[in-house]
């Protein structure tokens, strides 16, 4: 989403790098860049403004540090051109933070939360989702309110995202909306609900008999929480929209929506600004369990190309069983890595997410997913062979070596026999890799997903540069995809990458005399 955003700050930090002194002109140079890109991402004129002047004012008054210590106390070195660059990432985070602690303002039992927006703005998804998010995070009860009586089907879709999730949902036929809402927050209280959501009616647009109809229901039900759930794929539009809501019913907060989408990013830099209201949550997808808390910080690392590693830790830790997890990893880097510890590590990725959508959050491939032509259901390929395998070739790897068991699997999955073989040469390698990992445990603490959970959960409290060593790797030019995996043997795929992208690659000329060689004495024997 936030491409073109990420793309004009990934050339600044480039043409940043050899620069020996922050002086007006460079400044003006790289500001000037950085204006195109916002612009041109629907970002607010006058946010943009308020920004690079914020940013320049610290960069020529700031004195440049040549050193920096990580959050281990180790100390590097920084050039004029990272110091610029952080202070391009603490601007982002201060234009669209700081937020509340708590994203929900708690009032008397049962807590009232007002969802409201135009139409197709994703509310009473949303409102499900924040249903679940309540029940996962706080343990609670919450009861839904079909407060929209006038788009067809909405109170039955509010009905049936609540039976998915065992959340109650309170509605009434030919009712009025405000009457609906009155009547919810006593079900809730007669059932013992601690809160109450109430999805309201949208329009096409912002008119006043919407505006009534919500003010009325406002000044009725006195909720703690009104939230504007906004629509991030409507650009420029959803600023001006959330402008004119906020003069009305003095919102809380917001619920960015559709940041999954191709939307430029615009409206979730600029609505804070504008308004002065915090955005408290974002939704990435459809499911039900995709919304989360909203980290200003999290989202100026990636639009800066640095990746999101709290992210991942908070979807890993979501969907890994902390028991299992940590004895599967002694398995795996003792050497016991099989088929069923392949197929759990991929139904662990599906459930984190698309395998784009995590690249793009991890500091190594940010950046890069627009240029590797990423197949998703390579892994739904995979594991249509592994479950194809018996138990007893799926706990013995070596088992299906053998040519007339690839031949039934790869006719059992529906694949061919290249298919299974491209596994086995994937699996090895893996193999391979957990093995001499497990030998090595200086390494351990530097991979996350294979160390132990303990060690995983540390990089969640670590900022990029104490990761991978000092600011300079993270200002280094965006990596080539074709050099992604130099070190890996010739002719490995990796999963969810089509075509064999180390075929293309030009042999060395320690390779050509080897390959010669090899030619030679084939020869010599025949």
């Amino acid at each position: 989403m936030f491409e073109t955003i990420s793309k004009g700050f990934r050339d600044i930090s480039q043409r940043m790098r050899g620069i020996r002194e922050l002086n007006e002109s460079n400044i003006d140079e790289a500001l000037r860049a950085i204006r195109a890109s916002l612009l041109e991402a629907d970002v607010n004129y006058h946010v943009v403004k308020r920004f690079l002047n914020s940013v320049k004012e610290r960069a020529i008054g700031e004195e440049v540090r040549v050193t920096a210590k990580d959050a281990e106390g180790n100390v590097h070195k920084v050039t004029p051109g990272q110091h610029f660059i952080k202070i391009c990432q603490e601007e982002l985070e201060n234009l669209m933070g700081p937020v509340d602690e708590e994203p929900i303002t708690m009032g008397k039992t049962p807590t009232k939360i007002m969802l409201v927006g135009l139409q197709g703005s994703g509310k009473t998804t949303t409102a499900a989702k924040l249903a679940f998010w309540l029940k996962e995070q706080y343990k609670a009860t919450p009861l839904l309110v079909a407060g929209d009586v006038y788009r067809p089907a909405a109170a039955k879709q509010l009905q049936v995202l609540g039976e998915s999730i065992s959340v109650p949902v309170y509605t009434r036929d030919n009712a009025d909306p405000v009457d609906i809402c009155q009547e919810g927050i006593a079900h809730a209280r007669k059932i013992g609900c601690d809160f109450v959501i109430f999805d309201t009616a949208g329009r096409l647009a912002v008119d006043d008999v919407l505006m009534s109809e919500l003010s009325e229901i406002a000044e009725e039900t006195k909720p703690e929480n009104i939230l504007l759930v906004c629509d991030a794929m409507i650009g420029r539009d959803a600023v001006n929209t959330a402008v004119q809501f906020n003069e009305k019913l003095n919102l809380h907060g917001f619920i960015m929506t559709k940041l999954d989408g191709d939307a430029r990013g615009g409206a979730a830099l600029s609505i804070k600004e504008v308004t002065g209201k915090p955005i408290r949550f974002i939704g990435e997808g459809e499911q039900i369990e995709k919304l989360k808390l909203f980290r200003p910080e999290g989202l100026s690392s990636r639009i800066l190309g640095f990746g999101d590693i709290v992210d991942i830790m908070i979807d890993f830790e979501r969907v890994v069983d902390e028991e299992k997890a940590q004895k599967d990893a002694m398995e795996m880097l003792s050497g016991n890595f099989d088929f069923h510890h392949f197929l759990d590590q991929l139904n662990m990725i599906q459930k984190m997410g698309s395998v784009r959508d995590i690249m793009e959050r991890m500091p190594f491939f940010s950046g890069m997913t627009d240029k590797v032509n990423i197949d998703e259901s390579e892994i739904t390929r995979i594991k249509a062979m592994i479950q194809s395998m018996t138990e007893k070739e799926r706990r013995n790897p070596d088992l299906m070596f053998a040519r007339s068991r690839q031949m039934r699997v790869a006719k059992g999955s529906g694949m061919t026999l290249k298919h299974v073989t491209d596994l086995m040469q994937r699996f090895t390698l893996m193999r391979k890799m957990m093995e001499r990992l497990g030998s090595n445990t200086s390494w351990l603490s530097k991979i996350p997903g294979l160390a132990q959970l303990n060690s995983l959960r540390q990089l969640s409290s670590m900022d990029f540069s104490s990761i991978f060593g000092s600011m300079v790797e993270s200002a280094l030019p965006e990596p080539d995809p074709s050099q992604m995996f130099a070190n890996l043997p010739r002719g490995y795929t990796p999963p969810g990458f089509q075509g064999n992208m180390m075929a293309r690659q030009p042999l060395t000329k320690e390779q050509k005399q080897k390959r010669k060689l090899a030619r030679d004495n084939r020869k010599k024997k025949k």
